[in-house]
């Protein structure tokens, strides 16, 4: 089909879609759905219509933490929030690029024309988020947000996730809730937060006894601090909300050397929804995190701060699901399950 007789209406045809939501595509307005939005853009780089040129051709530098670039063995979330990220440059024709967080705050002044911003991933601290905000490129930040309102960002919605996430253990029957986490981050302090947020509302104390924190995301490091939980005394928990999916395999680790049963003495729930959830013994009942998603959209907020660098920041954070499988269940009608 000739280029210069491609119209929004062919687009539309083409999609399902109205041309409105083509309109909104293209102008790169909010209010369409991530994955319609990249069947609208990828048809227009099929048709021949063109890609917008203020980004077409331009790099999107991916600045990751160095706890985001060793995750391999605890949580991979980089990996899936790196796939999102490049399904979606590649269908706006850009170009994702690796960089470390030096090079950036480095290279920023001055540097190529053709990168259009960088995306900085789970920053480490609010240092690196303030020096980020002083680049003269736009950032994004994925992972985390600004507390100070300077740079646009996307994360899941963590608070609210852990507090979901603790009221299905409630409706379960669920009274003693242990929360195991590895702190530091504002994002895992949400999810403290959701969890103890939820005990309140439901008139129950969130006993910072209840709360096990440990140093390391590995599940050997998880597994070893709930075996020292246990060797403390009588069980005084009957679920396990963690903070992280490697994490709460490691809480199985512990239970079944310990013979206790899951989910018949003790329920377990994991946060982040990563696929080997449904390989654990039972398999792994967990929140959900739209990883692919976050890295879309992360891109998506790069191309709107490239185009409209006057337009205010913009915090945006995705819900996500709970996939309940084998690790949960019904609370023990006795013993441990206490207020």
């Amino acid at each position: 089909m000739d280029r210069r007789r491609i119209r929004m209406e062919d687009l539309a045809a083409r999609c399902g879609v109205s041309v409105a939501t083509v309109s909104r595509v293209l102008a790169d307005r909010p209010g369409v759905r991530a994955e319609l939005r990249d069947r609208v853009q990828a048809a227009a780089v099929m048709l021949g219509y063109a890609v917008p040129a203020s980004i077409a051709g331009q790099t999107a530098v991916l600045v990751a933490s160095q706890a985001a670039m060793v995750d391999v063995r605890r949580s991979q979330f980089t990996l899936h929030v790196l796939d999102g990220m490049r399904d979606r440059a590649t269908a706006l024709g850009m170009t994702l690029q690796i960089g470390t967080t030096a090079g950036a705050r480095g290279t920023a002044q001055g540097a190529d024309a053709a990168i259009a911003g960088y995306l900085l991933l789970s920053p480490d601290d609010d240092a690196d988020i303030a020096a980020a905000a002083l680049l003269d490129r736009p950032v994004i930040l994925v992972n985390a947000d600004d507390p100070m309102m300077r740079l646009s960002s996307v994360a899941p919605c963590n608070r609210t996730a852990a507090a979901r996430a603790t009221d299905v253990l409630l409706r379960l029957g669920h009274r003693r809730i242990l929360f195991l986490t590895r702190p530091g981050r504002r994002t895992i302090a949400r999810r403290r937060e959701g969890w103890a947020d939820r005990l309140t509302t439901e008139g129950l104390h969130p006993d910072p006894a209840l709360v096990l924190e440990v140093d390391d995301w590995l599940p050997e490091v998880a597994a070893a601090a709930v075996a020292r939980r246990l060797a403390q005394g009588p069980r005084d928990f009957t679920a396990i909300l963690a903070a992280g999916d490697s994490l709460a395999i490691g809480a199985l680790m512990a239970l079944a050397q310990a013979g206790i049963d899951v989910p018949g003495q003790v329920s377990v729930m994991g946060f982040d929804g990563l696929p080997q959830c449904a390989l654990q013994s039972p398999p792994l009942s967990a929140v959900e995190i739209p990883m692919q998603a976050i890295g879309r959209l992360a891109i998506d907020l790069l191309r709107e701060a490239h185009g409209a660098p006057d337009l205010p920041a913009r915090r945006i954070e995705l819900a996500c699901r709970i996939i309940e499988r084998g690790s949960t269940g019904p609370a023990p009608a006795t013993g441990t399950n206490r207020a």
